[in-house]
């Protein structure tokens, strides 16, 4: 059997507040193998978001491990965690996390510019035309819609050809037009590059796009609802 693209054991994560120490994950136990779409659902508060962080590496989990691509990421430190993600993951926040400085096309050529591709600029054009959005190069994140702005975070997650696309609520801010556009290309890039993609969503018509579901409430998989989707 091939060894999952992301494998999680006992993953858990507790942060320091003002309240003291809050349990936000509680050993999670989870693998994700090539090629799977896996959507992540549940409750504001249930977690979800911080498993994403966790598969990614953008927060460091307190307790278990977690393996992404045969690699230990909880033995990994900053500086590794963050070529990792440069060579190998995507990700795509709700809140698009454009530099507002930069076009379109200079904010998705810079994730191939950092990992040395020379032909950076004629990749990233590439990657905007295949999301509709090669007239809008020369445009500033300011000069686009919400729409378009996601639609330029997706190119800039996809132009590296990630073997992992993680998706943070990526129709969250967007109306039912939009997310459906935003839809059908996560799954046309998942399609095109050969992504494993796990995606967090409050859209059940997202979720049911996805080959497998896993609810989370209160920090833990839901057990009775996993059962219950198996039945």
């Amino acid at each position: 059997m091939a060894e999952p693209v992301l494998s999680l054991k006992d993953a858990s994560l507790s942060l320091d507040g003002n309240a003291g120490r809050v349990d936000i994950l509680h050993a999670i136990t989870l693998d994700v193998a090539q090629g799977d779409t896996l959507g992540l659902i549940g409750p504001s508060g249930s977690g979800k978001s911080s498993l994403l962080m966790l598969m990614g590496g953008l927060e460091r989990a307190t307790g278990g491990t977690i393996t992404a691509l045969g690699r230990d990421l909880t033995a990994m430190d900053e500086d590794a965690l963050a070529r990792f993600r440069r060579d190998h993951m995507g990700v795509v926040f709700q809140s698009f996390h454009l530099i507002p400085t930069m076009t379109a096309l200079e904010n998705v050529a810079t994730p191939l510019e950092l990992a040395g591709h020379k032909d950076a600029f004629d990749r990233a054009e590439a990657e905007l035309e295949a999301v509709g959005l090669a007239h809008r190069a020369g445009h500033y994140p300011t000069q686009m819609s919400g729409g378009e702005q996601q639609r330029v975070a997706l190119a800039r997650a996809s132009a590296p050809r990630p073997d992992i696309l993680l998706a943070d609520e990526p129709t969250g801010n967007l109306d039912a037009t939009n997310g459906q556009a935003i839809m059908d290309l996560l799954f046309g890039l998942r399609d095109r590059h050969g992504a494993t993609l796990v995606l967090v969503t409050h859209s059940r018509e997202l979720a049911q796009r996805c080959d497998r579901v896993i609810r989370l409430r209160d920090g833990r998989i839901d057990q009775a609802a996993q059962q219950e989707a198996a039945e």
